[in-house]
């Protein structure tokens, strides 16, 4: 067979044979680092399996887990995979009206949380889902008796050695697993609507970890260690952080939290980091903060680096030149006194590369990581598609793009500049729903994607907006909203921004302030306040922020500019609802929250915070 596996859990199989003693996975636990072993992690994934079949869990069925990414969801997922179950991912965010849907949506049996917090959501809408008979925690903690609980460690039965008879019926279910099954239902998070359950089978995911690093010419190896904190819940972290290390011997490292993870590269050394462009942009502007309170001969000798840097990369990358002698000689020298300095204070030494998805990466972002010596390969994909239909790699890549199609990926442009794609990626459909299903194929049974793009002369594609997230102004002027905002928060006192002006004369934007740089002009400039929604009507803030509003416009053609905007004092949050798990704004969200603010942007009395342009 052309992609050696027959299933997931048989490629994780033939990974314990064959990198038995190697580290699968490695985590902190009591401020310590605990490994354990492929040959290990697998026995332990046929424990979960053993204690699922004890609860009458068979092929077909359907087990949820709604934890954080941490070792005990890789486990249950392998486990319940092991007997041809289906895993119903749930992000360990959503509410539990959210959870209420997505298990009856797909009558899930059996619920596998982390802790107490997840637990007390089931708990909440007991009466409203009739199909779960149990859950499963991972922390221990007294239940209501509305609702069992078994620990993890009970399903497992850790201190009890797997029978013969026992791995041989697990290892039977496995083998009766065909590669075109379905193994799980993912519920796409969105930026609108109702979820809708994407139904995928063994083969997408296989073959688009066999395409991309037969693309990337073999970047994946077993000596990688892979920094997994992404969502499980979400394709891009569970296929390109979790089933492609596995695939290739490497080492997953599992991040405390997303707040630890600068802690975590420094734990683990990691030398791929799978993510998405706001984790690379809170890094990028935590280095220029340093910098920012550098002596000036440091601050003079990194800014001298960095544009030898992005001379460099953008000879050798963008005009595909070979590099002057000299130019070489002054990138290798900034290298050695600014750039590997900066690369053993973050922790990347041995680093390959950061796998950047989900959303577009600012591209001066881009070059700077490029720049230092920490490049990025930029990719694209959905849920719908497992997720990777193209990519950058290091022998082909183009800045702004997403790079070129995977092997028997195909692509159809449509009149309006949708892109469609066919390929043994493609989900199978969106579970119990032929309507959507039907909607989303063309007549070809191409994928609908509802991105814009383009394809240049080189096979590289570019996005350039969601189709349906194209403002169309009252002028019948069609604008991508993202490109505008991108630029906005890479502002210096600017954290997020949501542009808006559907069916409206002009565009106007909702921001969100960089508390710690507006903190420290707030201090220099001796200004009063009692909190920070005081700054946010600061006059000399607001000044502040036309200033920074104004050099994003002299960017823009007059049509896209910002005329008003408001600020609003809290950050934009997964919590607080204006964001997705994968970190993608939720416009619906975002406009009812603050629609008085935004409708009162178009008042013509002036009382709002007016751009001159």
């Amino acid at each position: 067979m052309k992609w050696q596996y027959s299933s997931l859990p048989d490629m994780l199989r033939q990974s314990a044979k064959k990198y038995k003693d190697r580290v699968a996975i490695s985590y902190k636990k009591n401020g310590q680092i605990v490994d354990i072993t492929y040959e290990k992690f697998y026995e332990l994934t046929l424990m979960v399996a053993r204690g699922l079949k004890k609860l009458g869990v068979k092929k077909g069925d359907k087990v949820a887990i709604l934890s954080e990414t941490r070792p005990m969801w890789s486990l249950a997922d392998f486990g319940i995979m092991n007997l041809g179950a289906w895993v119903i991912p749930i992000y360990h965010t959503n509410t539990p009206e959210q959870v209420s849907y997505i298990l009856n949506h797909s009558q899930a049996k059996i619920v596998i949380v982390s802790d107490r917090s997840q637990y007390f959501k089931i708990l909440q809408i007991r009466d409203e889902v009739p199909s779960v008979e149990i859950v499963v925690a991972h922390d221990r903690f007294l239940p209501d008796k509305k609702l069992p609980v078994l620990t993890f460690y009970q399903l497992t039965e850790m201190s009890v050695p797997l029978e013969e008879k026992e791995r041989q019926e697990i290892e039977k279910s496995i083998d009766d697993i065909d590669i075109e099954d379905t193994f799980t239902i993912i519920y796409t998070s969105g930026t609108t609507g109702v979820p809708k359950g994407v139904e995928l089978c063994h083969r997408n995911i296989i073959s688009n970890i066999y395409y991309i690093n037969k693309k990337a010419e073999g970047l994946v190896d077993e000596n990688d260690v892979f920094l997994s904190f992404l969502p499980y819940s979400h394709i891009l972290g569970r296929a390109d952080s979790h089933y492609l290390p596995i695939a290739h011997g490497s080492k997953i490292a599992y991040a405390e939290s997303i707040e630890k993870i600068a802690d975590n590269i420094l734990d683990f050394k990691p030398t791929i980091i799978v993510t998405v462009p706001r984790l690379l942009e809170k890094i990028y502007s935590r280095i220029f903060d340093a910098v920012h309170n550098a002596s000036d001969f440091k601050k003079n000798l990194f800014h001298k680096a960095i544009q030898t840097g992005q001379e460099y990369i953008e000879t050798v990358y963008v005009k595909k030149e070979k590099p002057s002698a000299s130019l070489s000689f002054k990138y290798k020298l900034f290298d050695n006194l600014v750039f590997s300095k900066l690369r053993e204070k973050l922790g990347l030494t041995n680093f390959k590369t950061f796998v950047s998805g989900g959303a577009p990466l600012n591209q001066d972002i881009n070059k700077f990581f490029w720049s230092i010596g920490l490049p990025v390969l930029e990719g694209y994909g959905l849920t719908e598609t497992s997720p990777v239909l193209c990519v950058n790699t290091f022998d082909k890549l183009k800045f702004g793009s997403v790079g070129t199609l995977l092997e028997e990926t195909k692509l159809k442009i449509a009149e309006d500049g949708e892109l469609l794609f066919k390929g043994p990626q493609v989900m199978k459909g969106y579970y119990k729903d032929e309507e959507k299903t039907k909607e989303a194929f063309d007549e070809e049974g191409y994928f609908r994607t509802g991105d814009i793009g383009k394809q240049d002369e080189d096979g590289f594609i570019f996005i350039t907006d969601r189709k349906k997230e194209l403002i169309v102004t009252a002028g019948g002027k069609n604008i991508a909203p993202a490109p505008i905002e991108n630029l906005l928060k890479n502002t210096k006192y600017i954290s997020n921004a949501f542009v808006y002006g559907d069916k409206k004369p002009y565009l106007v934007a909702v921001l969100t302030m960089n508390i710690e740089r507006v903190l420290e002009y707030a201090k220099e400039h001796n200004l009063k306040y009692f909190d920070v929604s005081d700054l946010a009507k600061n006059e000399k803030i607001i000044e502040l922020f036309k200033k920074e509003v104004e050099k994003v416009n002299k960017q823009l053609a007059r049509y896209e500019t910002i005329k008003k905007f408001v600020i609003v004092p809290q950050d934009f949050s997964i919590e607080g609802g204006e964001l997705t798990p994968t970190l993608k704004l939720k416009r619906r969200v975002i406009y009812k929250k603050y629609a008085d603010k935004i409708e009162c942007l178009y008042n013509e009395d002036g009382s709002c915070y007016t751009c001159s342009q």
